[in-house]
C-alpha cells in the first residue's frame, strides 16, 4: 500500500473513531439544553436555550451534597494511593530480590481479579466493624481496589526513567533513603503521578458498584448514586437528566484538562520495564 494512501486509511479511521467518542456527548449536550417537552430531534442542536435544566437537576437531585461526598472520598483516596503507592513501588524497583519480584507479580495478579468477587465478604466485614455508610469504607475500598495498578506504573516508570546514578551520588553524600525519596525521586515522578490521579480520580468520582451497597444513607452517598435515583425519578424528563450528568462529569473533564499534558507521558514511561 502507498504511504499516503496508509496515511489517508489511518486519518478516516482516526475520524471515525473521534467521532464515534464525540457522537454520544453531543446528543448529551443538546437533550440536556432542551426545555421540558421538546421533542426535536436529538441532532439538532436547540434555537431556545433551557439553562434552567441545570439550576433544577443541581437542587431536585440533591447534586451539592453529592458533589461534596464524591469530592472528600476522591481526594483522600487519591490522596492514600499516590503517598502508600509510591512509598511501595521504590523498593521493588529498585531492590530486585526474589521476595520483590513475587510481591511484583502479585500485584499485577490482582489486577485482573474482578472487584465484584470481594463483595460479599467485604460487605460482612464492613457491617461487623461498623463502616456502612461513612466516607471512610468508600476511601479504603478504593485504594484497596486501585492501589496494585498504583503500584504497578510507578514501578515500571522509577525503572525506566530515573536514572539510579542520582540515588547513588546522593548515598555518597550521606542522604539517608527517606531523604533520597522524598527529595530527589518523588518530585521526578510528576508526570506518571499525573496519571494515576486522572485515571484513579475517574475510577473512583465513578464508582457506582460498591457505592450503591455501602453508601445507602443519602448523607453520603456520592454522585453516581445520585444520578442512579435521579434518573429513576425522571425517566420521562431526560433535559434534568442529561443536565445533571453533565454537571457531575465537569470536575473530572477540568482535572484531565489541567494533567494532560503530563499523562501520557507518565502512563507510557510507566508501562516500560526494563
Amino acid at each position: 500500500m502507498h504511504p499516503i494512501v496508509k496515511k489517508r486509511l489511518f486519518t478516516i479511521i482516526a475520524l471515525l473513531i473521534v467521532a464515534l467518542h464525540i457522537l454520544p456527548f453531543y446528543i448529551l449536550v443538546t437533550t440536556s439544553l432542551k426545555a421540558r417537552g421538546n421533542f426535536s430531534s436529538k441532532w439538532i442542536f436547540p434555537r431556545d436555550i433551557s439553562w434552567e435544566n441545570f439550576t433544577l437537576a443541581w437542587q431536585q437531585a440533591n447534586l451539592g451534597h453529592a458533589l461534596l461526598n464524591t469530592t472528600i472520598i476522591t481526594f483522600f483516596a487519591a490522596l492514600l494511593l499516590i503517598f502508600i503507592g509510591s512509598l511501595a513501588a521504590y523498593p521493588l524497583a529498585r531492590r530486585q530480590t526474589k521476595l520483590n519480584k513475587w510481591m511484583y507479580m502479585l500485584f499485577i495478579a490482582i489486577m485482573v481479579v474482578p472487584p465484584l468477587a470481594a463483595l460479599v465478604p467485604l460487605y460482612q466485614l464492613v457491617v461487623n466493624i461498623g463502616l456502612m455508610n461513612t466516607h471512610l469504607v468508600a476511601i479504603l475500598n478504593n485504594v484497596a481496589a486501585y492501589l496494585p495498578l498504583t503500584i504497578f506504573l510507578y514501578a515500571g516508570f522509577i525503572r525506566s526513567t530515573i536514572p539510579k546514578s542520582l540515588e547513588d551520588a546522593a548515598r555518597i553524600d550521606g542522604a539517608s533513603t527517606a531523604t533520597i525519596f522524598f527529595r530527589i525521586i518523588f518530585p521526578l515522578l510528576k508526570p506518571v503521578t499525573a496519571s494515576i490521579l486522572i485515571i484513579s480520580c475517574v475510577f473512583i468520582w465513578n464508582d457506582y458498584q460498591f457505592a450503591i451497597f455501602f453508601l445507602q444513607d443519602k448523607d453520603v452517598q456520592t454522585m453516581t448514586v445520585a444520578l442512579s435515583s435521579f434518573f429513576g425519578e425522571n425517566a420521562n424528563n431526560l433535559n434534568l437528566v442529561g443536565a445533571a450528568a453533565i454537571i457531575a462529569m465537569l470536575p473530572m473533564v477540568v482535572l484531565f484538562l489541567f494533567l494532560q499534558k503530563y499523562f501520557i507521558k507518565g502512563l507510557a514511561s510507566g508501562s516500560v520495564k526494563e
